[in-house]
């Protein structure tokens, strides 16, 4: 399952009770995400392939269907070198690479997608390769995180913070004390 909040029963520790709301909508969500995926974007790219290739041929629909895919391979391969490249410079520099993590992960996506056989995958890789769309996606995707955030926030304390606090100050009193020096063995 993908709840946190399972409870193992004591006489039969190999099952596990869902004991919340959160859960199911957890494996709902999951399972719409699966559904999708699996059953309606193929079912849209036969359609897609179908109309297609009744306009430019069957042959030639499945020869652009493999150009595509070798494309986009390729240009996987030289964005996704280039990004991991950027973010070894980054790191080296002591930076956090957040921009070209992204990018890389864009790029794993879009290769996925370029390989998937179908135009309209095809077309979604293609866009997540174009560093423009990447770049209005990450901005979105940051502002929404920052809306989250922020509103997370104004909900006020945890119920647990004063909790979270003295296992702190505990873990502060118990934490040995570092003594910074150097020595030299003499045998």
């Amino acid at each position: 399952y993908l709840c946190p909040n399972l409870e193992k029963r004591p006489r039969h520790p190999h099952l596990y009770f869902i004991n919340s709301f959160e859960c199911h909508y957890l494996e709902s969500a999951m399972f719409r995400f699966l559904f999708v995926l699996f059953i309606i974007i193929p079912i849209i790219e036969i359609a897609l392939l179908i109309q297609v290739s009744d306009v430019i041929g069957g042959f030639a629909t499945i020869a652009l269907v493999v150009i595509t895919a070798i494309l986009g391979a390729k240009m996987v391969k030289t964005q996704g070198m280039g990004a991991l490249q950027n973010v070894q410079a980054q790191m080296a520099q002591g930076q956090m690479p957040a921009k070209e993590l992204f990018t890389g992960i864009c790029v794993v996506i879009a290769g996925v997608l370029l390989l998937t056989p179908g135009i309209m995958t095809d077309v979604f890789g293609l866009l997540l390769l174009t560093p423009a769309i990447r770049n209005k996606l990450a901005a979105g995707l940051a502002s929404q995180a920052t809306v989250r955030m922020s509103a997370g926030m104004q909900q006020g304390p945890s119920p647990f913070a004063g909790q979270q606090h003295a296992e702190r100050e505990q873990g502060q009193m118990e934490r040995p004390t570092t003594i910074d020096g150097e020595y030299e063995r003499k045998d």
